[in-house]
């Protein structure tokens, strides 16, 4: 199974741990200022794609009034479960769908947003234009990315506890994919090879990541990701070795206290 497939295989235990404990670690703030951009746009009618456990669905859900109807869609039936369980404070309709092949007419919606999910597309110039396909003319597609690993200290911390752990057989998935789509250049290529002729408005937006303690972010990227199905394809007995010693890592980077890091991603407004 090729490394693009692998990675986005959200199943078992990790929609719930993921959604428990990187939701909060990380999510969350980016989830608030996309909905705050796309509240400011007034929609009428707007599809969410990717939206995983629904953190930014819930904020839209808080954001927009009633009469706003939110679509939010999800590749894997687990993480749209695990959004259904948690609910919303109104509303939403609930579908799975593949963004490569969105299973809606043409110009239906004035707003497509998604939440750290363009890193997961195989073809996003293919993710892009089917964005573009089913929004209204003068709509907006909003998106944003985290940029690289090194931007993002707990995410850097742990990779590197596995490098160690691992060296002849590396897990890199973090680098590879939720951090390896950062080059601005290539998103704003990728989104005219996807019919965006309009020059995107991209912003870089630094935030902090708090936990009470290291053990919630070496829970989180350990087992709450697609981190997992790496560490346990080399040793599927040595997951809480490598959660442990993530913990450590932490630990001696940001003390054994509450700790805090550095976050940081890149936001991404393209309109038709």
């Amino acid at each position: 199974m090729a490394a693009s497939d692998v990675d986005a295989l959200f199943t078992g235990s990790i929609p719930q741990l993921y959604d428990e404990y990187m939701v909060p670690l990380i999510f969350e703030p980016y989830a608030v200022d996309l909905a705050s951009r796309v509240a400011m746009r007034r929609p009428s009618c707007l599809l969410e794609i990717a939206a995983g456990t629904g953190v930014v669905t819930r904020h839209l859900a808080n954001a927009l009034g009633p009469e706003v109807r939110i679509i939010a869609t999800d590749l894997n039936p687990a993480m749209i479960d695990r959004a259904t369980a948690v609910g919303t404070s109104r509303p939403v309709e609930w579908r799975q769908a593949d963004a490569m092949q969105l299973p809606f007419a043409d110009a239906t919606f004035d707003v497509v947003v998604c939440q750290f999910g363009a890193m997961f597309f195989p073809d996003k110039p293919k993710a892009f234009s089917e964005a573009r396909r089913v929004l209204r003319p003068g709509g907006a597609f909003i998106f944003n990315v985290w940029d690289a690993i090194e931007q993002n200290e707990f995410a850097e911390a742990v990779t590197f506890t596995l490098q160690q752990m691992f060296p002849e057989d590396q897990p890199r998935f973090m680098a590879r994919t939720p951090h390896g789509y950062n080059d601005i250049e290539v998103i704003a290529r990728h989104l005219l090879e996807g019919g965006f002729s309009r020059s995107p408005v991209i912003t870089t937006l630094a935030a902090k990541s708090r936990a009470a303690s290291p053990k919630i972010p070496a829970i989180a990227y350990c087992q709450g990701t697609l981190l997992r199905s790496e560490i346990e394809s080399r040793s599927a007995s040595r997951l809480i070795e490598a959660t442990n010693a993530a913990v450590a890592e932490i630990g001696k980077r940001f003390g054994d206290g509450a700790v805090e890091g550095k976050i940081q991603a890149h936001i991404v407004i393209a309109e038709r």
